[in-house]
């Protein structure tokens, strides 16, 4: 009986040192799942700084872009302008060239 008291006990301690390293496992992965975690909170803040300075950079192009687009209309427009002024020359032009010649005075 002797020996089966000390093969019970021996197995009761081998089950609670199992139970006492699958709490240890346990805590340690919790910590491990806490830290990276952690971890990965910390990264996302960096990348938020990226983010800012990149949109700092679009709203710049943004807003050089739209100013060009504005000259090129700016420009486009004095274009037609120019355009219509040198249509009414060449037909000014064109009826200078079809009127019979003058005769010099004098």
């Amino acid at each position: 009986m002797r020996g089966y008291v000390a093969i019970r006990n021996r197995l009761v301690a081998q089950k609670e040192g199992t139970l006492e390293m699958k709490q240890y496992f346990t805590v340690a992965r919790t910590l491990g799942v806490v830290i990276l975690a952690t971890l990965s909170l910390g990264a996302c803040a960096t990348y938020d700084d990226e983010f800012a300075t990149i949109n700092s950079r679009l709203d710049q192009l943004d807003s050089r872009v739209a100013s060009a687009a504005q000259s090129a209309e700016s420009a486009n427009q004095n274009a037609q302008r120019a355009n219509q002024r040198l249509d009414q020359v060449e037909g000014r032009i064109q009826q200078l060239e079809t009127q019979p010649g003058r005769r010099p005075r004098g």
